[in-house]
């Protein structure tokens, strides 16, 4: 009696597993014919997939392009005013472009802002942030025209001091890029500074009181012969801030190289390169200096009445 219940319970336990079986097999068929009714309906979300499945792979390849290239140290002096949000924010998203750069932001000021480190860390970028104030009596009044001081010269300079205490000679392998803060800048100036083997020089658009200063090269050799500039093209190098890069050996290799508040008005960049370079050895970039990659747009000054409380503009 014993032996007949266990067989009744073997043979039921059996048939419920053959039912289970039996359903899950059917459910099978019935998503297998409903599987190309699923791929048709979701046709364009796997095409979607498969194309940002192709732009990862590029931007992937793309960073493995540029482990090759030096990082570029881009040096922007910077200092507060109503536009200063504006013209970083226009900064940092081009070099969100450019996979090589180390952003060092340097504040005119007697501590660094909130408004520049929140800026800087929304940005995703290697930076760096310093702060260097220029001293009173190179400091400009409101009504000054631009060139009657010396700008910027306290903050490269602790940008230069920087790169000398933290990067090795022989070790650390880049280009120093001196980016102003008010200059728009294509991402193909950048390109060009990956070739740079010593000092590399292209033209700047609307500066001077030209639609572009750019050096003159020579049609046999195709070295530098002159500059055409809007004022003193008899400089030994007639090129604005904007307008050239340094292999960072140079930079590390020349510590008595610096900006000086004792330079005559308009020739930093001239007096700075000589320490370098001659205008013979320059590198001419940008197809031979036929194109402009970077243009002197300075924001027009707003006019601002009154502020709204809770707005960091």
């Amino acid at each position: 009696m014993k032996y007949k219940r266990f067989a009744y319970l073997f043979v039921g336990l059996g048939v419920i597993v053959v039912i289970w079986k039996l359903s899950v097999l059917e459910t099978s068929v019935s998503n297998l014919k409903t599987l190309p009714q699923a791929l048709d309906l979701h046709k364009d979300q796997l095409e979607l997939t498969q194309r940002q499945l192709m732009i990862f792979e590029q931007i992937h390849k793309k960073t493995n392009y540029f482990r090759n290239y030096p990082v570029i140290y881009a040096v922007t002096p910077t200092y507060w005013r109503h536009v200063q949000k504006a013209e970083l924010t226009r900064i940092s998203q081009t070099l969100q472009l450019v996979p090589n750069v180390h952003w060092i932001v340097v504040e005119d000021s007697d501590y660094k802002t909130d408004l520049v480190r929140n800026l800087l860390t929304e940005s995703d970028l290697i930076y760096t942030h310093l702060n260097a104030k220029t001293p009173p009596f190179e400091k400009l009044k409101d009504k000054d025209p631009r060139w009657k001081r010396h700008r910027g010269v306290e903050q490269r300079n602790t940008a230069l001091k920087w790169l000398r205490e933290n990067l090795k000679l022989g070790k650390d392998k880049g280009v120093v890029y001196f980016m102003d803060d008010d200059n728009t800048y294509n991402v193909r100036v950048f390109q060009e500074m990956n070739k740079i083997k010593t000092v590399g020089v292209w033209p700047v658009g609307l500066v001077g009181g030209l639609n572009a200063e750019t050096p003159v090269l020579d049609k046999k050799t195709g070295k530098v012969m002159g500059y055409r500039s809007g004022w003193r093209p008899d400089r030994p190098f007639a090129i604005d801030m904007a307008g050239f890069a340094i292999n960072l050996d140079l930079i590390l290799s020349r510590t008595d190289a610096v900006f000086s508040y004792k330079m005559e008005k308009g020739y930093q960049e001239s007096e700075f390169l000589s320490y370098f370079t001659t205008k013979e050895q320059l590198e001419p970039l940008a197809d031979n200096c036929t194109k402009v990659y970077v243009w002197h747009t300075r924001t027009e000054k707003p006019v601002v009445n009154g502020i709204v409380p809770g707005l960091e503009v």
